[in-house]
């Protein structure tokens, strides 16, 4: 893929691939331990060593020794960085003759024979040539921005197959799961920005009053400059993908950040998708809590974060140094009532389809049940009768039914196994991270499964009396990110929309209303900040700039606003100023 031979000299003065093949002489599992990111301008990226490793998974850049980065420099040159190989251990990147521009003028690494040394900056190359870039006017043209969608868009359609076996290794999706929640949705999202994109960025008029009546007011949408996206795991394409897609509608030079848990969709990410945009205005970043607190400590124009609370806690106090802008797409524990007055099969079918859906694994997915004990006693053979029927006998061999992604969050989840009593699932199997689809009872308000989000296969059903004790219970927890009410009766289903806060809301469904690009997604309170999806997404990465032009002219018309005041233009300012003031003009 690369015009030119590519290599990273190390100390002893041999080639990485010749010292590659020297350690897997002398030690064959030795090239699992050898890895490095290449990002470059032209014409493509790639990631070099074992396929199956992962930049994190090395002991030395957790230990602080290092980060794994490549930066991007201007066209035709190539930066590697491979700090952190060993303690104390330096690097340079070089290539073949004609694979570098004479000049070397734009590139990261300023001068080539310069050894970096551990406890540098890896990100400050990079991010100095993206503010460049931006500085440039380069991102700012709809052309450009409409041929970095286009390139997105196809991205997603030649990639497709890649991106779904990325997603079965991370998270056991089955192709129907992927294509439905993270591929066609960025693809909507895409081809929705590419179609309103000329009406997007056209500028706003605003209403005038009697003094700026003969001036040009109008807002402006811009573009911040440089923004930072940081991904969670959970639905690694669509959660990372379409913030994109509305910080390149919006002319930014962007810096991405996907989960390193979710490891072969990042790969696919940080390989591939660097081939379809402008590398001089984008760059994608690796690894793990410390290398995003590194990132953290520069200052960008806005910051898109999707996650935990506890974590956009960190991510705002990191912005907060700078002042810079922020949308926290977090979480909670979002209820689901179910009235005494609805049929308890259509509630199990809608419930358990939200529920188990991707594992359990989303972040708008019902957490727990709030019913009365009668309703309770009708919805437990309805939700066991759905399981059976969407994931057969033995829910660990249906194709349909997802993984949780790692050792960690699986332990997390069997102990929540504990709480209340099972009465529906409850099997594990920790070699396959499989957790059944599992239903709990007489699960108390103080036990775990109800302190955190379960964020898994878990669905609790507390018992409550009647709508106003549910609403109670709803209004004196944290404000969640959805909430659900099934009921036949408006009446009920009102009561709980009028009476509560949530980030959205659904009345006798699951969260589809994320599907639409004409609403936006968005928490308030301890379930995040902020709003996107469809044209919310580019409003989030525009600055609205509000402009005035008046003419040069006219100054006698002007005078009438100086000091001194007189009784008669202080009547005249007041009454212009006033929301009756004369609109004739």
């Amino acid at each position: 893929m690369f015009p030119s031979r590519l290599c990273s000299v190390v100390p002893g003065g041999m080639a990485l691939e010749e010292q590659d093949r020297h350690r897997a002489a002398l030690d064959p599992g030795s090239e699992k331990k050898v890895g490095v990111v290449i990002r470059t301008c032209s014409p493509a990226p790639r990631l070099l060593g074992n396929p199956e490793h992962h930049p994190n998974d090395y002991p030395i850049a957790r230990r602080g020794h290092g980060s794994w980065f490549g930066s991007c420099q201007a066209p035709g040159r190539i930066a590697v960085s491979r700090a952190g190989l060993r303690p104390g251990g330096r690097s340079r990147a070089c290539a073949s003759e004609g694979s570098m521009s004479k000049k070397g003028g734009g590139g990261a690494v300023k001068n080539p024979e310069a050894e970096p040394t551990l406890g540098m900056d890896p990100f400050q190359d990079t991010l100095q040539r993206l503010r460049e870039a931006f500085k440039s006017g380069r991102t700012r043209s709809a052309e450009f921005r409409a041929a970095q969608l286009q390139g997105l868009g196809r991205f997603l359609q030649e990639n497709k197959q890649l991106l779904q076996d990325a997603l079965a290794q991370d998270l056991h999706k089955s192709a129907f799961e992927a294509d439905v929640s993270e591929i066609i949705t960025t693809q909507n999202e895409v081809d929705y920005a590419l179609k309103n994109l000329q009406a997007w960025m056209k500028d706003e008029p605003g209403s005038t009053n009697l003094f700026t009546k003969l001036d040009s007011v109008f807002i402006r949408k811009e573009p911040f400059g440089l923004v930072l996206i940081i991904a969670p795991w959970n639905y690694p394409v669509n959660l990372v993908l379409v913030p994109l897609v509305g910080a390149l509608a919006a002319g930014n030079c962007v810096v991405l950040k996907p989960s390193e848990i979710s490891q072969g969709t990042e790969k696919v990410l940080a390989e591939v998708l660097p081939q379809y945009l402008d590398q001089s205005c984008f760059a994608v970043v690796l690894g793990g809590p410390q290398e995003t607190g590194q990132l953290l400590e520069h200052k960008f124009d806005y910051i898109f974060f999707t996650g935990s609370p506890r974590v956009g806690r960190i991510v705002m106090t990191a912005a907060a140094k700078h002042l810079t802008p922020v949308t926290l797409e977090l979480g909670g524990k979002n209820p689901c009532y179910v009235d005494d007055n609805c049929d308890p099969q259509t509630v199990a079918n809608r419930v358990a389809w939200f529920r188990y859906f991707n594992a359990g694994q989303t972040c708008v997915a019902p957490d727990y049940v709030l019913c009365s004990p009668e309703m309770q006693e009708r919805l437990l053979p309805a939700l066991q009768s759905t399981i059976t029927r969407f994931y057969g006998d033995d829910p660990q061999s249906s194709p349909n039914l997802g993984r949780i992604i790692n050792q960690k969050q699986f332990q997390r989840l069997r102990a929540l196994l504990g709480c209340g009593r099972v009465a529906i699932g409850g099997q594990s199997d920790e070699s396959d991270r499989y957790i059944a689809p599992t239903v709990l009872v007489d699960v108390q308000e103080t036990e775990p499964v109800m302190q955190e989000e379960i964020f898994g296969p878990i669905l609790p059903i507390l018992n409550v009396w009647s709508v106003d004790e549910a609403i109670e219970f709803i209004n004196r927890r944290e404000k969640p990110l959805a909430l659900y009410a099934f009921s036949n009766s408006s009446q009920v289903v009102n009561q709980m929309l009028e009476r509560t806060s949530s980030g959205g809301f659904a009345g006798n469904d699951g969260f589809l209303y994320v599907s639409l690009l004409s609403v936006p997604l968005g928490g308030v309170g301890h379930s995040g900040m902020g709003r996107y999806h469809g044209k919310f997404t580019f409003d989030t990465f525009s600055h609205h700039r509000t402009c005035m032009f008046a003419p040069s002219g006219l100054e006698k018309l002007k005078e009438i606003r100086y000091p001194p005041y007189a009784d008669w233009n202080q009547q005249l300012l007041r009454w212009g100023m006033g929301s009756k003031s004369c609109t004739l003009l």
